[in-house]
């Protein structure tokens, strides 16, 4: 059942993905990420590791998503057809062999690789003192370098706030 569930998840991960990359509405591909973000963070909770999937779902589907949708909605792009010639036309099958010999190389180190994974599920325990140590670090030892993270993304708000108010003035 656990296999099952696994599978799903990782085919609504893929298809979301491929369909995030092939749209050309943006906002389209935005919300197809969300999804993405989401089946990956299920799939941490499969995985057991609790932390990893609020932190997926908070700091990317939910901080760094509404940040791309402000940016696209600021940036209000228009959409206008014209028929121009691609210059890129000569390369999309070369590029599409490259992506090939990439997925063949990754197939073949994961087939053969010796590796085969952690057998049967860590304990409960395990998984609450993991998460109560990566709280401790964070708000410890590196505070300095979260506040500053805090603070430059605040002001990138800010920033864009204050181009955006003078855009519409």
């Amino acid at each position: 059942m656990e296999l099952a569930i696994f599978l799903v998840l990782a085919a609504v991960a893929v298809a979301s993905s491929v369909l995030m990359i092939t749209r050309t509405n943006p906002v389209h591909s935005a919300l197809l990420l969300i999804v993405t973000f989401g089946a990956l963070a299920a799939l941490y909770v499969l995985l057991h590791a609790p932390l990893l999937a609020v932190l997926q779902v908070a700091v990317y589907a939910g901080a760094i998503m509404v940040l791309f949708l402000f940016v696209i909605m600021l940036l209000a792009a228009e959409r206008r057809e014209v028929d121009l010639p691609d210059p890129l036309a000569a390369m999309r099958w070369p590029s599409y062999l490259v992506c090939a010999g990439f997925l063949a190389a990754m197939v073949y180190v994961v087939w053969t690789s010796p590796v085969r994974g952690l057998r049967g599920r860590m304990p409960d325990d395990v998984i609450a003192k993991h998460t109560q140590m990566v709280g401790q670090e964070l708000f410890t030892r590196y505070l300095l370098p979260f506040e500053v993270v805090s603070i430059m993304l605040l002001v990138a708000m800010v920033g864009a706030v204050v181009i955006a108010k003078r855009r519409f003035e």
